[in-house]
């Protein structure tokens, strides 16, 4: 049997927090750890100094394992990937491009190497390359997506390795984890639930919107772009839909629409012209909560799936 999360990272629980642009912050991802999960920051979009602030932080506010995310697209990829070795966190997840070329470097710095995956060809690559675990993101993850769903995910991509898999995209209570669990999988990670966490420093205006949204209040952007982006349905993301698929705009003039909108929603708190990336799950997202009781309500609801799926006969 495949470790669980929990034993690759030294936590309690198998969960760990996405790492969401310019909202993964220090005080979330310390919270996140103390409460048993393994939080996470993001690098995506920061500068080398604030990385390293961020890491500061968040060992000045936690003595529990956390990672860092890195963003493999950003131009500043390289300085801040030597700040992380420095520094040393307890693990790197790594997007949005190539991550082999980084295991060694993270490796000799006693980092643990956790690529995300949306197939099982990387699944298979980044698992023969010495990948400690990795991450299965399905589509109906917030932010950038593949084009498989978790499900059809985790029925592939886990028989096919041999290191832990955490699942990721629309998972949002308890239930979801011990689905996930029960299928084989190392844990789960979420990033929109944890959008609503009291430690969270997403704008306000966001929180308010995502607390108001139901199932069906999703869309995704820039399929023909070759880089989906799921958020909520805005007056952002449903004008750009509809040029994108009537063909009234070109590809410089849909990257230049998109282009720092993330930011917009996420810091400025405009939730109408920004696009306020989230996953499919919304219905859990019903008040604002520390991180610890989300976790360990999640934990509850898990543990009494688990007991009620050994009633199950077939």
């Amino acid at each position: 049997m495949k470790k669980l999360i929990t034993e690759v990272l030294n936590i309690k629980y198998p969960i760990i927090q996405g790492g969401m642009a310019w909202v993964s912050e220090a005080e979330l991802t310390a919270a996140v750890s103390n409460a048993g999960g393994a939080g996470i920051i993001s690098s995506g979009g920061r500068t080398t100094e604030f990385v390293r602030e961020q890491i500061r932080k968040a060992k000045s506010l936690t003595d529990k394992p956390f990672g860092v995310n890195m963003m493999l697209m950003a131009p500043n990829k390289d300085e801040i990937f030597e700040v992380i070795c420095e520094e040393k966190p307890a693990f790197v997840t790594l997007g949005a491009g190539n991550p082999v070329p980084f295991f060694a470097g993270l490796h000799e710095a006693g980092i643990k190497a956790i690529p995300v995956i949306p197939n099982v060809k990387l699944a298979k690559r980044v698992a023969a390359a010495g990948a400690d675990a990795m991450v299965a993101e399905g589509m109906e993850a917030g932010g950038h997506i593949g084009v498989l769903s978790t499900m059809a995910l985790m029925e592939q991509v886990l028989p096919a390795v041999d290191v832990p898999v955490v699942m990721a995209g629309g998972f949002a209570d308890g239930r979801g984890l011990a689905a996930a669990l029960l299928m084989g999988a190392a844990g789960i990670q979420m990033g929109t639930r944890f959008l609503v966490a009291a430690e969270c420093k997403v704008h306000q205006n966001v929180k308010e919107k995502l607390l108001k949204a139901i199932d069906t209040d999703t869309i995704v952007t820039g399929y023909t772009l070759g880089a989906a982006v799921r958020g909520i349905k805005n007056k952002f993301s449903l004008d750009f839909v509809e040029k994108e698929n009537n063909g009234s705009a070109t590809k410089e003039e849909l990257i230049k629409m998109a282009t720092g909108t993330n930011k917009l929603a996420a810091v400025g708190g405009d939730v109408d012209n920004g696009m306020v990336q989230a996953g499919q799950s919304l219905i859990p997202l019903n008040k604002i909560e520390p991180a610890t009781v989300i976790i360990e309500k999640i934990m509850a609801d898990a543990r009494t799936t688990l007991h009620m799926a050994n009633d199950i006969e077939i």
